[in-house]
């Protein structure tokens, strides 16, 4: 019985390592797709009913919305500077740190699921982390833009 308990320990490891290098492959081409504006395949990464939440308080789109947003625009890059990604069944949460040229570091959160197609974008979250340091002076430049 030991024997095929650790075989089927040993079996789920594997399968959930090819996950995660399918859920990695899937968040590279993520930002390859981002950086060359292909956005067929951009948006084939996405569930149906996946979400986008950008860095501005007003961006929480649906996937539809985001296209409309992104579709006109030459792209974006962002290049991965480390990533942890944790799974539980069908599910994969990471975090991201990456960097662009137009903004510098960055942080993308998200959630992917395993569907019948493979693993697709549940939801994205881009943000900008703020240094403790400055996190005062920057939350109160937000305030004053928000009174505007």
């Amino acid at each position: 019985m030991s024997v095929l308990l650790g075989f089927n320990a040993a079996a789920q490891t594997v399968s959930q390592n090819d996950d995660k290098q399918q859920a990695a492959t899937l968040l590279n081409n993520l930002n390859t797709y981002s950086a060359n504006a292909d956005w067929d395949n951009y948006f084939d990464l996405y569930a149906d009913n996946g979400i986008f939440i950008g860095t501005d308080a007003n961006e929480h789109w649906d996937k539809a919305q985001f296209e409309q947003y992104a579709r006109p625009t030459k792209g974006w890059r962002y290049d991965l500077t480390s990533r942890a990604m944790t799974q539980h069944g069908d599910v994969i949460w990471f975090d991201e740190l990456l960097n662009s040229p137009s903004y510098g570091v960055s942080r993308g959160t998200g959630t992917l699921i395993k569907t019948a197609q493979g693993w697709k974008i549940a939801q994205y979250h881009l943000s900008f982390p703020i240094p403790n340091e400055i996190a005062k002076t920057i939350t109160a430049e937000i305030i004053a833009a928000g009174s505007q």
